[in-house]
């Protein structure tokens, strides 16, 4: 048995270990750090898959913003977890065992059922990659040959953070999202909120320069954008926009919306709906991903922050 192999025997009984205790734990605090390490080791699963792309936005979404998100959630719900202390019925746990164990089993024989060798268009995709100049093949495929799901994606974004801004209560509709943050100005909070950004931007920029042509692009990179700002945040160094401000919410459709206008214009040019013409197909697809990267930033970013709480002054 090779190294590598017995790596990945360790991580895959690591990641069922881990996943199942957190499952089972009682503690809301204690299963949250457990769902958090449990994306990073998933990343780490995806890189042993070759999947790059996907352990980046595994990373960042899984054990990044959404462990923003559970951890506030968490404390928030920490007095009413005090109170409701009944444990669920020797029936619901039987039931619930039961049907994740279907579940398995059919997970399980979807796998062992496929069809081999499995059909795929992977033929077709690489023999028609030159036409947007992009090597990086989930870039390629998520921005030409799936142009339309990853369009619309970025439109449910939009509209999550519509939702999530309609829970605010009347007096504090257009204010700034959740609480104002405070910090120790001396402590390491506010010391990392400091140190960490100017390195996140670079880092986040870079990602999405480089997905044209290796593994990143517009979403890894604006996670990793939205989880500097929310640092800062988080520290107290700065504040959530109100929501009324007309700068941040054309920041918000920038993305969808230059998506959409580039489709409408390959439709106009006789070709098709989000159809690039090959000459200019790369910078086209460069131009959405760089409105995409600050859309993703800011949505996410004001999706953790939550609803508005506080009207402007």
């Amino acid at each position: 048995m090779s190294v590598a192999t017995a790596f990945e025997i360790v991580l895959a009984a690591v990641v069922l270990g881990l996943g199942i205790w957190t499952t089972a734990v009682r503690e809301t605090y204690s299963a949250t750090v457990g769902f958090v390490a449990y994306g990073l080791l998933v990343a780490l699963v995806w890189v042993r898959l070759d999947a790059v792309d996907v352990a980046l936005t595994e990373a960042a979404i899984g054990g990044g913003l959404g462990g923003v998100l559970l951890l506030g959630a968490a404390a928030r719900l920490r007095n009413t977890e005090l109170v409701l202390t009944e444990a669920p019925g020797k029936a619901t746990q039987v039931a619930a065992a039961v049907l994740a164990a279907l579940t398995g089993a059919a997970l399980a024989g979807a796998v062992l059922l496929l069809p081999d060798p499995a059909p795929t268009l992977a033929p077709t995709v690489v023999e028609h990659a030159w036409a947007t100049g992009m090597t990086n093949p989930v870039t390629n495929v998520l921005m030409a040959f799936r142009a339309m799901d990853t369009m619309l994606e970025k439109v449910v974004l939009l509209l999550a953070i519509v939702g999530v801004w309609s829970l605010a209560t009347d007096g504090a509709w257009g204010g700034h999202p959740g609480p104002r943050h405070r910090a120790d100005p001396h402590g390491v909070l506010v010391f990392l909120a400091r140190l960490l950004p100017p390195v996140g931007i670079v880092v986040g920029i870079y990602i999405l320069w480089t997905g044209a042509n290796h593994p990143g692009g517009a979403f890894q990179g604006g996670a990793i954008l939205a989880s500097m700002w929310l640092l800062t945040i988080m520290a107290g160094l700065t504040d959530t926009p109100p929501v009324s401000s007309r700068r941040w919410r054309l920041v918000l459709v920038a993305g969808p919306g230059l998506f959409l206008v580039v489709g409408l214009a390959g439709l106009w040019l006789g070709a098709a709906f989000l159809a690039y013409p090959p000459a200019q197909a790369k910078p086209l697809i460069l131009g959405i991903e760089v409105a995409m990267i600050l859309t993703i930033a800011v949505t996410l970013g004001l999706l953790i922050a939550g609803a508005p709480e506080r009207s402007v002054k």
